[in-house]
């Protein structure tokens, strides 16, 4: 029997989740499966992956094949990785010892990594944030000294103004427009 480590949609509509499974080559997608070995959720940020680290390592090892999709899981998790590395002790190549070392160097590697794109999104949010405030109480303050001119009490300046200069407001009326037309144009 031909075994496939492939991915099994679950979740709903636009918001999907996956299962990360051993099963028969024949089997559908959504169908039948020999072994759950991890979950895939693509909808955070960066994405969450949870692996049996050493089942799908044994699975790796006695040939099962992965779609695209499972192998660049499997890869960023580094099961590909420690399955190479064993196969340089199987040849005499490297020493167990030796294959620690270096897959624990490169664990740190990557979870240097992934901390610093964490951080680096959580910092951008705040960023974007600290921005969105600012634009809001810009735009929260403009308003209020809208509402303040409106309430004002502007019939006593324009009573004293209007006897003395009736025809002057009438013309800058008129040229104000004028000049915003061409403008907006």
């Amino acid at each position: 029997m031909a075994t496939k480590i492939r991915l099994q949609r679950h979740g709903k509509k636009g918001k999907a989740f996956y299962h990360i499974v051993a099963a028969d080559t024949r089997a559908p997608r959504d169908g039948k499966f020999i072994e759950k070995l991890g979950t895939y959720n693509p909808n955070t940020n960066p994405a969450t992956i949870d692996v049996n680290f050493e089942r799908t390592l044994s699975w790796v090892s006695t040939g099962a094949e992965m779609t695209d999709t499972a192998r660049a899981l499997l890869s960023y998790k580094g099961i590909l990785h420690k399955n190479h590395l064993i196969k340089g002790i199987a040849k005499g190549a490297l020493t167990e010892a030796q294959v620690e070392e270096k897959f624990a160097k490169w664990m740190e590697e990557k979870d240097g990594k992934i901390a610093a794109k964490t951080t680096g999104l959580e910092g951008d949010a705040s960023k974007a944030k600290a921005a969105a405030l600012k634009a809001e109480s810009e735009v929260s303050a403009a308003r209020a000294k809208e509402i303040e001119a409106k309430n004002t009490p502007v019939e006593e300046v324009v009573a004293e103004e209007a006897p003395a200069t009736e025809e002057a407001p009438a013309a800058p009326a008129a040229e104000t427009p004028a000049s915003e037309e061409p403008t907006a144009e």
